[in-house]
């Protein structure tokens, strides 16, 4: 052994990657996509596939470059085509937030609730009342 560190060429590194993940048919399917555009993309404000894809390989374990078999995915999605296949697990399957995107979600819906409740409960006739967190 010369002592140097092989890296295979055709291994492709996936980074700031959320994992979204779908069990269907018995099986797991996982595809990885970009943090910052999967909630972009169920929120209808992202429409490119490309764009929330980090690859469009449909994988049973992305952490081990796993690939799902294309005779397990003709029998749980009823299809060969694999963005359609990306999409359903898209729409339906669950990925992970980190506690910073938890932590913002939760800030903007009590500021939402907060702001309605305010502008259902007081009576702008009476005085002017502003929203203050």
């Amino acid at each position: 052994m010369s002592g140097k560190i092989f890296t295979p060429t055709n291994q492709k590194l996936l980074t700031n990657v959320v994992v979204v993940k779908l069990k269907k048919g018995g099986k797991r399917f996982e595809i990885a996509c970009y943090k910052n555009k999967i909630v972009a993309w169920r929120n209808k404000i992202e429409k490119n596939l490309e764009e929330v894809l980090q690859t469009e390989t449909v994988f049973t374990n992305v952490s081990r470059g796993e690939v799902a078999k294309g005779a397990d995915l003709k029998k749980a999605f009823n299809t060969d085509d694999l963005n359609k296949i990306c999409v359903q697990i898209l729409e339906k399957g669950e990925f992970q937030l980190s506690e910073k995107e938890r932590q913002t979600a939760l800030n903007s819906k009590f500021t939402e609730i907060a702001s309605n409740v305010s502008t259902m409960s007081i009576n702008p006739q009476l005085s002017d009342h502003t929203l203050s967190l």
